[in-house]
């Protein structure tokens, strides 16, 4: 289906997508600047942040405004952030919404946030988001991500990622501050700074298929992910270059323009499946620039079972040639375990 006049498919929504995404990350930057990085604790203990609600807020009205029908899947609900014990951060909340959207109010803005509260799944079409994908990078002041995606019929047709801390070249070579990632399913992925004017760049992953040159990055927790695993894996497939550490689906973003060749998750629990924010969005940049992301055991990602890829175990996000054998390789590993 063509939205647009121009003829090119979802312009619309990846329009909306690069703007929500672009104002969100502005807002996490204010915070940073501006707020003592004190986290709340949701009950299963990882930090909210006010970036977190604000970047929610931000994002869903956006939508709400351009896609009213259209429901969202996110990570975030005000309903901590209203009890009485919160008030202050839902006061700052405010505050910085409101430097980007002005004339809003408190009860407009947890309103905002509760339109994550979908379910997802199925044939429907929806949005997922992630308001901020390592927040425990965001408090560290390194790597977070702002991740949002568009899922019609359990396919990722549009996807925007920004990623304030990840510098990505100019035109002219240098370092720009911040990078913006976006695809649409069959018209490749880009990549432009996250600040100044839109200039993007098609972005492809690597070539390498020499294992002594090929790089894996994971994340910096170690309770995200495996990494006594990983290291087993990388000495089986003969890989001797030291792991990049870094949070959120800014590893899609460094697979996805080459830098590293192959992101591994690999879950800490038996019983444990990933969420569809964390993947959704880094999934289709890193596919539409040349690689391959499978489960552990190399089945395609499954976005129609609701909020979770209940369907499927772990990560395995590749440039593509090295893909089969990382999965073979991941077996081999887990039934010498």
């Amino acid at each position: 289906m063509l939205n647009t006049t121009s003829g090119l498919a979802f312009e619309r929504e990846r329009a909306v997508a690069i703007q929500a995404v672009r104002d969100a990350a502005t807002l996490c930057r204010a915070v940073q600047r501006g707020v003592n990085l004190q986290a709340m604790d949701k009950k299963d203990r990882s930090p909210v942040t006010v970036a977190d609600f604000g970047s929610q807020a931000l994002v869903c009205r956006a939508l709400e405004e351009a896609f009213p029908e259209d429901p969202v899947v996110a990570e975030e609900d005000s309903r901590e952030l209203r009890q009485p014990a919160h008030a202050e951060s839902l006061s700052k909340v405010l505050r910085f919404v409101t430097e980007l959207r002005a004339g809003v109010d408190q009860e407009s803005v947890c309103r905002w946030i509760d339109r994550g509260g979908a379910q997802g799944g199925g044939s429907e079409r929806f949005w997922t988001l992630d308001p901020i994908d390592g927040t425990k990078g965001f408090l560290r002041g390194e790597q977070y991500a702002v991740a949002l995606a568009l899922i019609v019929g359990g396919r990722i047709e549009v996807a925007a990622m920004a990623c304030p801390n990840l510098p990505a070249p100019d035109q002219d070579g240098s370092a720009g501050t911040g990078s913006l990632l976006v695809a649409v399913r069959g018209q490749g992925a880009e990549l432009s700074p996250l600040d100044g004017p839109w200039s993007p760049t098609p972005i492809r992953v690597s070539e390498r298929d020499d294992w002594g040159l090929v790089r894996f990055c994971e994340s910096v927790e170690s309770g995200h992910s495996a990494h006594d695993w990983s290291a087993t894996v990388a000495d089986r497939l003969g890989i001797t270059t030291a792991p990049v550490r870094l949070d959120s689906q800014a590893k899609y973003a460094v697979v996805a323009r080459g830098d590293a060749d192959i992101y591994l998750r690999l879950p800490t629990k038996a019983d444990y499946r990933e969420k569809i924010w964390d993947h959704a969005s880094g999934a289709l940049i890193l596919a539409e620039a040349g690689g391959t992301i499978t489960d552990l055991d190399g089945r395609p990602l499954d976005f129609t079972l609701g909020r979770e890829l209940a369907g499927n175990r772990g990560i395995v996000a590749t440039n593509g040639p090295l893909h089969d054998r990382v999965v073979a390789a991941l077996a081999e590993t887990f039934r010498s375990a």
